[in-house]
């Protein structure tokens, strides 16, 4: 098998390993209709039950969704992904601020955010010029954010405003924009295998996220109990465990020698999962559930900001991990 893998081309590689996701979605989405008919036929419904049966059929539409849209990002070249990638962060962008009450004063510094500060980050990642793109919303942004507000003549809760844009602009470009500059980095001998270090990151967040939710259920001493149930430190440390381990085992897909692979793994997953833990108590402190009124955003689904919250916060500090440790 390790002969004939090697084989292959790096597109040819990637292509495989999408084939081998959508069949192991397919399967799983089987598996979830073959439960939902049996829970049909049960007289009495637990409702235990039916609460996980939802959580997998969220989980699975989840992973559909960001697998179709990683396949499309890689099938449509590395510049048609940067676009759907800013596509994602205006939604996403959107539902943030969508949630907290704005004024007349904001309206110019929205009008900066959505249409000259992130066209312009993405931009910058086209173009490769990535010492750029580290420091033009942390440091250019958010400068001007809070003087163009000033310029709007409205003093009013002035720093709470400013604070809420600048922390959106930073989630949700800032973070998200880091995902398809990995398929940028250049790497000698993994040309045209980039798609695999962003499944990776994905993949190791995604299971260290999963195997968090489902420790936690069988604990009862929640860290942060108003935040988040699911946040223990025993749940954190088995997610972390699991994460860092699947990293190792895809080393192989990966530049990364298995412990480096390790290493980075245990890096990512700390920081999706903290960010996971900060964006729950952002949605508590605006008293929802979801991202989006009454549990649907702006956007017609359940949240897209629900589903990559953790991976805005593990792509920055993945990206710029893998990029000072092997000086690229």
């Amino acid at each position: 098998m390790t002969s004939f893998l090697r084989s292959l081309s790096g597109e040819q590689q990637v292509s495989l390993l999408f084939v081998v996701l959508f069949g192991l979605l397919t399967l799983a989405s089987g598996a979830a209709v073959l439960l939902s008919l049996r829970e049909r036929r049960q007289a009495e419904i637990d409702e235990r039950q039916h609460h996980r049966l939802q959580d997998y059929n969220t989980l699975l539409r989840n992973s559909w969704l960001m697998t179709l849209v990683f396949w499309l990002a890689w099938a449509a070249g590395e510049h048609v992904a940067i676009v759907l990638f800013g596509i994602v962060s205006f939604f996403t962008l959107r539902e943030f601020i969508s949630l907290s009450p704005t004024r007349r004063g904001d309206h110019r510094s929205l009008v900066l955010a959505f249409f000259i500060v992130l066209p312009l980050q993405y931009a910058l990642v086209w173009h490769r010029e990535f010492n750029l793109f580290t420091v033009f919303i942390p440091v250019y942004v958010f400068l001007a954010i809070p003087v163009v507000s000033a310029l709007g003549n409205d003093p009013q809760r002035f720093l709470e405003r400013n604070a809420k844009l600048q922390w959106g602009i930073m989630v949700c470009v800032y973070g998200m924009s880091h995902v398809p500059a990995l398929l940028l980095l250049q790497f000698r001998g993994f040309e045209g295998r980039m798609a695999f270090l962003v499944v990776f990151l994905v993949l190791v967040v995604q299971t260290c996220m999963l195997v968090q939710h489902l420790v936690a259920r069988r604990l009862d001493r929640p860290v942060a109990p108003a935040i988040s149930e699911s946040f223990q430190w025993r749940s954190w440390a088995a997610g972390l465990v699991a994460g860092g381990l699947l990293g190792a085992a895809l080393a192989g897909l990966t530049p990364f020698k298995p412990g480096r692979a390790l290493a980075m793994a245990l890096i990512a997953c700390a920081a999706g999962s903290l960010g996971h833990l900060v964006m729950k108590a952002i949605k508590r402190d605006r008293g929802v559930t979801h991202w989006g009124a009454a549990g649907r955003s702006v956007t017609g689904a359940s949240g897209v900001l629900d589903r990559v919250d953790a991976l805005c916060f593990a792509a920055p500090v993945f990206f710029h991990s893998v990029r000072w440790t092997f000086d690229l």
